[in-house]
């Protein structure tokens, strides 16, 4: 992988924030092990720094994330490997993250494009998105505690069909349901959420802090889900139906 994939900037325009980007448009910034592990490490590295007060994720024009790279998770299946996949330690950094994190989505946001908001403080969508989690399509489960977080933020039904049915939910139907906060024009994206980044920036660190941490609660029970899920995740990504899934997938990009 070219370190390219995930670019971490430090904007002289807005200090005290950090951006991670996804940077890989011709997969449709198909998240890599590599990519992940480099988002890991930012991630630590804004939480060990005072100078960083928030964390902005970003995509490309016309796309977030699709995802997870589905070659590596076919890899990932066939090599039998005991190790946790490596988008474990990701999400809980994400979920460990001390400082308030924003995110601005264009186009596509599927699977961990669409769970990552859900633990962003606020999340800036163009009206042309789409969220989408196919996990059981791909005979998967969810992740990064979407199975906690998704039901308190939208209730019952609208996270069944986020997450169990698969049903694609619009820029609209996402602010609905609480998993984005504004909807704007596609051009106005970067723009609105750096702007955003660098407000709550300016904030008294402290009492952002204090507020912050009111607001979202402890973490531990995040955590216990993100294992929880992590075993079923695990095992099925491991299982005959993930792997005829997998391969029936990457036949029809052929």
């Amino acid at each position: 992988m070219s370190d390219s994939h995930i670019l971490v900037e430090r904007p002289q325009a807005q200090p005290g924030v950090m951006v991670i980007r996804f940077n890989r448009p011709d997969k449709k910034n198909a998240i890599t092990s590599a990519m992940y592990q480099r988002m890991t490490e930012a991630l630590h590295e804004a939480n060990g720094d005072a100078d960083v007060r928030v964390v902005a994720f970003l995509g490309t024009e016309g796309c977030f994330s699709a995802g997870n790279d589905m070659g590596d998770f076919l890899s990932y299946a066939m090599s039998g490997s005991t190790e946790p996949p490596a988008a474990t330690l990701f999400i809980k950094a994400l979920a460990s993250c001390g400082k308030p994190m924003v995110s601005g989505v264009d186009g596509l946001a599927i699977g961990i494009g669409t769970t990552l908001n859900l633990h962003c403080d606020m999340t800036i969508a163009s009206d042309r998105s789409l969220f989408r989690t196919p996990f059981v399509d791909l005979a998967l489960v969810p992740e990064a505690a979407s199975s906690l977080i998704a039901p308190r933020v939208m209730g019952h039904q609208r996270a069944f069909a986020l997450l169990v049915a698969g049903e694609g939910f619009s820029a609209e139907q996402a602010r609905e349901a609480g998993i984005v906060w504004k909807v704007v024009a596609a051009e106005a994206v970067e723009a609105e959420t750096l702007a955003l980044a660098a407000s709550l920036a300016a904030k008294p660190p402290q009492a952002l802090k204090i507020a912050r941490d009111l607001v979202r609660g402890k973490t531990d029970e995040v955590l216990v889900r993100m294992d929880e899920e992590l075993v079923h995740f695990t095992a099925q990504l491991r299982s005959a139906e993930a792997r005829a899934a997998f391969e029936a997938f990457m036949s029809r990009k052929a």
